[in-house]
């Protein structure tokens, strides 16, 4: 691989890291430096799948040296260049149009204790008068279909609490630079029979933007008395610049007093439950809701 740009002092490349999930960083790399060779190396490979594009580590200096970026080099989605760089291509190989990026999520199973569940469950059975139908922002019915409580303040606490205790863990196992909390929301969601919410993501308006995280808990009495309700969260493909849903999807399965966390980017829907006895008691539950970034 070799690069080429206009004849230029030698001063310092300021170079854009586009990442998944959204993130962007820039730093400034001398025109010789290592680093940028391997950051254009890695583009190159990962676009025509080469072996050069196998996991590995970037650790790139940020804050004039005093801090340092380290992230997975499948992790990195392109790059800006200032002066331009131009990459030149390996000949006869065509490039690979809409590569697919893989969803990913974490899924805790065991979130709340046996005491805490058991009380959740007579909480949500004794304030079923108190739930609302949902809606959209958009106001389609047949958009979404579902019971929400929005005031469980017992229960919000508890999860608020649990959920920023582990944002550490579940930021290193999704593969994400650790960023500052600045919200964490939740509200409790009831699905009964025909119940269903179709695709969409969870922070593609002007208000909702800074959330970085969807978290989804299931809860629901024993024995199971609902199928279906299964998360579909759908894989990404970059189109014009912009992250769109791709054809294929991860399928989670709605495990009782088990958490799951993913990007609130990611395009996602919740199946249609199948609920026989259309009893309240016997819906699917969930706590669900969103870690915001803080306002920088």
């Amino acid at each position: 691989m070799s690069t080429n740009s206009q004849q230029v002092e030698p001063t310092k490349v300021k170079v854009q890291l586009l990442l998944t999930g959204g993130h962007q960083y820039t730093v400034y790399l001398n025109p010789d430096d290592p680093v940028l060779h391997s950051l254009l190396t890695t583009v190159v490979a990962r676009a025509y799948k080469q072996e050069a594009a196998s996991q590995g580590l970037f650790q790139v200096p940020v804050n004039e040296g005093h801090s340092a970026l380290c992230f997975a080099s499948d992790h990195l989605v392109g790059l800006i260049t200032e002066p331009p760089l131009w990459i030149q291509q390996p000949e006869n190989v065509p490039p690979v149009a809409n590569d697919i990026l893989n969803s990913t999520y974490v899924q805790i199973d065991n979130f709340f204790s046996p005491s805490e569940h058991e009380r959740l469950i007579k909480y949500v059975l004794a304030n079923k008068s108190k739930f609302v139908s949902t809606s959209t922002s958009t106001n389609d019915k047949n958009y979404r279909r579902s019971m929400v409580l929005y005031s469980f303040p017992e229960f919000s606490e508890l999860i608020v609490n649990k959920v920023q205790q582990i944002m550490p863990d579940v930021m290193s196992k999704l593969g994400m630079t650790p960023f500052t909390v600045g919200q964490i929301e939740s509200q409790l969601t009831a699905h009964n029979d025909g119940n269903y919410y179709k695709i969409h993501n969870d922070n593609g308006s002007s208000d909702t933007a800074t959330r970085e995280l969807t978290y989804v808990y299931y809860f629901n009495k024993e024995a199971k008395r609902f199928s279906g309700g299964e998360l579909l969260i759908y894989d990404s493909k970059v189109e014009n610049n912009f992250y769109v849903k791709a054809e294929s999807f991860k399928t989670i399965e709605p495990r009782n007093n088990s958490i799951v966390f993913f990007f609130s980017r990611y395009m996602h829907e919740v199946l249609p439950v199948k609920c026989p006895s259309k009893a309240f008691p016997d819906s699917r539950f969930t706590i669900n809701g969103w870690v915001r970034r803080a306002a920088s």
